[in-house]
Parts: C-alpha cells; sequence; structure tokens
C-alpha cells in the first residue's frame, strides 16, 4: 500500500536576496530571530548578535528607533565583521525610520533589509510621503524590504474605510472578519504602493503578524493565495514558556505544512535569566521536526516510567543533546550532512533496543530490575555493552567515533 505524502507543495514565492541570504523561491525555510539590547550599545547588541548567529540565526533583526541607534548601527556591522559573523542585519522601523534613514546613510547602508510596518509610518498625508521616502531609500541602497503589519498597530485609517464599506453591504461581514481583512490588505496595497515607487517585487517581503494562533492561520492561508511575495511567518507577542512555545509551534507547524512560508522567527519572550538563543532553537527545532530542514542531531528519548531508573536516563539524555548542540558548530565545519544523524537515549529494555536500532547509533540503559548494563547500538547492530559510572561519557566518544567513520570530512578550501 502507497501513503501519500502528507506536505501540500510548497508555495512559489518571488526569491528575495537578503545580504546574500535567498528568502523564498526556491530557498530553504530561513530561521531569523530579534535582538533585545540598546542598539546603542555596540558592544552588548553586537554580543548578542554574534551569539543568536552562532546559534544558528541567518538573519537577526535589530530596533532603529533613535539618532544614537542609527550612529550605532555600521560600527556594529564593522565589529561583526572583524569577527567573522556575515550574519545580515535587519533594521526595525517605527514612526521616524524615513528621517533617522535620510540622516544616516552609512546606516541605510550597513543593514541589509529594512522593516517597515504602514500602520505607524505616518498618518494622513504623511503616510503616503514618509513610506515613499522608505522605499526609495531602499530602492538607492539595494535593500529588500519587509512590510510587516501587526494587528496591534495597523493602519487605523484603513480600518476606518473598510468598516464603512463593509456597512453598506445587505449581509456585512462581522466587525473581526474586517480586522483580518485590514491587516491583509494593508500589507498588499503597501506592496503595490513599493512597486508603483520603483521597488521589485524580488525585494519585498510580507509578514501579517497576530497574536492568536487561529487567526495567524487565516490571514496568512488568504494572504498567499493572493500574492506571490516571500511571507515571512511569526506568532507576535507568543509569550513566555512553554506557552510561547506550544503557540509559534502550532500556528507555524500548520501553515509550514500547507506549503507557506519562506522564513520564520519564534517571538518568546525569555524567561527572567534565559538566553536570548532560545527562539532560534525553537525555530530550528519546528523545521527539523517537521523534516523541511536539519540543524542538529536531535535526540529520541523516552518519557520515563515506573520501569525506568529516571533520574540517570534523564541526566544522559540532556548530556547527550547538549553535547551534540555545542559540537556542532565545528562538526558542520568538518563533516559533511552529520546534521541528519540521529541519536537515542532510552530506558528500558521495553522499547530501548528497538528504538536504538532505528537511530544511527542508540543506548539502551538499564530499566528497574534489569541487568546493570547498556547495549549500544550503531546502525541497527549491536556493537559494544556499556557499564559502570563512566556510561554517559564513554557514549559521546562512541557517538564521536561514529561521526568520524560515517560522515565524510568537507574538502577545506584556501
Amino acid at each position: 500500500m502507497e501513503f501519500p505524502h502528507c506536505y501540500k507543495p510548497r508555495r512559489q514565492s518571488h526569491a528575495v536576496d537578503v545580504g546574500g541570504i535567498q528568502v523564498g523561491g526556491n530557498a530553504p525555510v530561513v530561521v531569523q530571530s530579534m535582538t533585545n539590547t540598546d542598539t546603542a550599545n555596540i558592544t552588548e547588541t553586537s554580543r548578542q548578535i554574534l551569539q543568536l548567529a552562532n546559534a544558528g540565526s541567518e538573519l537577526v533583526r535589530i530596533t532603529v528607533n533613535n539618532n544614537n541607534a542609527a550612529a550605532a548601527v555600521p560600527y556594529i556591522r564593522e565589529q561583526l565583521d572583524k569577527q567573522g559573523c556575515p550574519v545580515p542585519l535587519i533594521g526595525d522601523f517605527h514612526f521616524n525610520g524615513h528621517k533617522l534613514l535620510t540622516d544616516y546613510p552609512d546606516c541605510a547602508q550597513a543593514l541589509a533589509k529594512y522593516r517597515i510596518n504602514p500602520g505607524n509610518v505616518g498618518k494622513g498625508k504623511k503616510h503616503d510621503s514618509q513610506f515613499a521616502t522608505l522605499i526609495k531609500l531602499a530602492i538607492k541602497n539595494h535593500k529588500a524590504v519587509r512590510i510587516g503589519v501587526n494587528w496591534g498597530s495597523m493602519d487605523q485609517a484603513l480600518l476606518a474605510s473598510l468598516m464603512d464599506e463593509n456597512a453598506q453591504h445587505t449581509q456585512p461581514f462581522d466587525a473581526h472578519h474586517i480586522m483580518l481583512e485590514t491587516v491583509i490588505r494593508s500589507a498588499l496595497d503597501s506592496a503595490a504602493q513599493a512597486e508603483k515607487i520603483g521597488l521589485s517585487a524580488n525585494r519585498i517581503i510580507l509578514s501579517c503578524k497576530m497574536s492568536v494562533v487561529q487567526d495567524l492561520i487565516t490571514v496568512y492561508r488568504s494572504l498567499a493565495q493572493r500574492c506571490n511575495y516571500a511571507l515571512h511567518l511569526g506568532l507576535t507577542e507568543a509569550g513566555i514558556g512553554s506557552k510561547g512555545i506550544v503557540a509559534s509551534t502550532a500556528a507555524l507547524g500548520i501553515l509550514l505544512h500547507d506549503g507557506i512560508g519562506d522564513t520564520i522567527r519564534v517571538s518568546l519572550t525569555p524567561e527572567p535569566g534565559a538566553p536570548r538563543e532560545k527562539e532560534v532553537i525553537v525555530a530550528q527545532e519546528i523545521l527539523q521536526t517537521m523534516g523541511l530542514r536539519a540543524f542538529v542531531p536531535l535526540v529520541t528519548a523516552c518519557p520515563g516510567c515506573g520501569r525506568t531508573t529516571s533520574t540517570y536516563f534523564q541526566k544522559l539524555a540532556a548530556q547527550v543533546q547538549h553535547y551534540l548542540r555545542t559540537q556542532m558548530p565545528q562538526w558542520k565545519q568538518q563533516y559533511q550532512g552529520v546534521e541528519n544523524m540521529s541519536v537515542a537515549v532510552m530506558g528500558c529494555v521495553v522499547n530501548g533496543p528497538g528504538e536504538s536500532k532505528h537511530a544511527n547509533i542508540g543506548i539502551s540503559l538499564p530499566g528497574n530490575g534489569e541487568r546493570p548494563v547498556a547495549p549500544v547500538y550503531e546502525n541497527g547492530i549491536k556493537t559494544v555493552t556499556l557499564k559502570g559510572d563512566t556510561i554517559a561519557d564513554e557514549f559521546e566518544q562512541l557517538i564521536y567515533h561514529y561521526i568520524e567513520k560515517t560522515y565524510s570530512l568537507k574538502k577545506q578550501t584556501y
């Protein structure tokens, strides 16, 4: 019996070059993130960008909200280049972007993309002229533009106009429907306006961010049917901890399954003291668990039950996952395809041997009442049995030896 592929074909969009990273077209879905430092603080902002890039963020957005921030951008770019970090920077502009990019041409040049929110470019007559200034600067500097609509800062004039138009219908839509349509129309109308000014479609990325999962899915499904622009996905103000992760995964997973989305960000609220890179890791894991991209070997581990010596196998699973992620930047430069490797850390004899055999390399730890030994399987074959107090270190060494003999060395170019 044949089973159909579960994914819908990838939606075809214009390919946009963002500082050497292709977004859309046939390119893989791109992961991006955003700093939360004061951009005027060159040292701290450069440090956080470097951390995000090292974690795997392929694009990084920074706030450009005042003169000091705009003046700092070229120096941040310089610091990153000195440290060998080519990650493209996106300038996040609200209210005064037209002035900052005009007054600070070095900032305009150092950025790879400008993010514009049509809901707060300006009011009344100022809106069109200030939007036009931003677009003309993007054209002049050969930069991409993300027209990013956010439901929390919608174009109120457009909303009022659509509400009035809806009221004339014999069977008007409810207010929520009009709100969603306003978000979509704001993005599409702004993109059309940008093209009319002279910005080509292959320099435009659209986003329509919502904070409710069902609304985000509805808006992007409609947006995808109505244009061919590259689309940036993200649930705005996703939240903190598991709530933010679950909500983002639910929304982005459905849209990516539908073939919608060219670049993603997971907008997590960091827990106190938590690293900013968590949003990068979650975005990568969404793409990897869906089979769309591979970034780092992921560990299959059982949840534990009364049969397992739970604390030990939990610690080992966490230690192995940490080991894989920390070693990955070096391995990626040396071993081709290592990011596709699968590793299993299992807790008892019920599913342990089976899951370990399915992985490239796996270990089945002894459960309660079982012999205190841990068989290791490579490509489905038992190769060694570990025991004693050094199982963790020995298993890490076996993983490394497996990589050395399995994945080809990358050719070095000089």
